[in-house]
């Protein structure tokens, strides 16, 4: 390299960042702040990754494209700034909007929101397909659709009637119909397998009542009869003949299976229509069919579905969601 060319490229070199690493590699950065060249500057060694570098020193051993230059310019001036490596932007849920009750794990619509908006949430619609009404029992019903940053799309509905909202909750139906589709919907987008709060009047709606409760039923206590009334049994008028005693009325068999008595003690309440379809879609979610999840209930609780108890839906439902972690 003549002089001249030394020169040249010192005056470029004066204008590029250098930074260094821990491990006591250079960097240098383009003119145009866009890429970062490694610059190894030992005794034994100087090169470089640039373009310059690669085409030069074929040529000329002792060549120093201008990167080389700002790092052995910046070294004796202490000019050189220390690398920052900075941790690629994964998304995450965040711990503030995971919620457990009772022992169990809700997350908040704002989390799901929240998620897919770092996962690239474009656009989200809901879209109103029943207005609450007196003929339909007050049921607001919205479908949500989303779209994201990679063309996918997710569609869910929700529905909201005085019947699966708390009293307050019960005026605005609409919003929560709407609410609860968009949860649904980006729970679906985000990969979420757990529901959303903001689904469910309360924890009953999915854990039930639990186990029926035991009815205990005192034994009758016979009323004794009045001293009166025993007197006169005893005694017999002198006037009156002699009746032959009647026979006593046999005393009425108690059927302990009485169907009455067997339903207050021994049925267990249904699972809530609520309870179904967090089965139905967590099954779904988990990529099993309909036939297979009738043979999973048939062989963990030896009955179909339909005849499942609260407790064994609740069950079957924790069941389902620890699978997904």
């Amino acid at each position: 390299m003549t002089a001249k060319e030394i020169q040249k490229r010192n005056v470029k070199a004066n204008q590029l960042k250098v930074m260094q690493s821990e491990d006591e590699q250079f960097f240098v950065e383009s003119s145009r702040g866009k890429i970062l060249y490694n610059v190894i500057l030992t005794e034994d060694e100087k090169s470089c990754t640039c373009g310059d570098y690669a085409k030069n020193h074929k040529k000329d051993p002792a060549f120093k494209c201008k990167h080389i230059l700002a790092v052995e310019n910046s070294v004796p001036e202490n000019e050189i700034e220390s690398t920052k490596f900075l941790e690629k932007n994964t998304p995450k849920l965040k711990d503030g909007f995971l919620k457990n009750i009772k022992g169990k794990d809700f997350v908040l619509y704002a989390g799901v929101l929240d998620l897919a908006t770092q996962k690239g949430l474009l656009k989200l619609e809901v879209e109103l397909l029943q207005f609450p009404t007196k003929e339909n029992g007050n049921e607001a019903i919205c479908r949500a659709t989303a779209e994201g940053k990679n063309g996918e799309v997710f569609s869910d509905i929700g529905d909201a009637n005085p019947n699966n909202c708390t009293p307050m909750i019960a005026k605005h139906l609409i919003r929560m119909a709407s609410t609860r589709s968009k949860g649904r919907c980006l729970r679906d987008m985000c990969d979420i397998g757990i529901a959303c709060l903001e689904e469910l009047e309360s924890m009953d709606d999915v854990m039930g009542n639990g186990a029926a409760k035991k009815t205990t039923r005192k034994p009758a206590t016979p009323k004794a009869k009045p001293a009166s009334a025993a007197k006169k049994v005893t005694e017999k008028k002198e006037s009156e003949p002699e009746k032959a005693p009647k026979p006593d009325k046999a005393p009425k068999k108690v059927n302990s299976k009485d169907p009455k008595d067997s339903k207050a003690n021994q049925d267990t309440p249904s699972f809530s229509e609520a309870q179904k379809r967090a089965i139905f879609n967590l099954s779904r979610r988990r990529g099993i069919s309909v036939e297979s999840l009738d043979n999973l209930v048939m062989e963990d609780y030896g009955t179909t579905l339909d005849k499942l108890s609260s407790a064994e839906a609740s069950d079957l439902i924790r069941s389902l969601q620890q699978q997904a972690a």
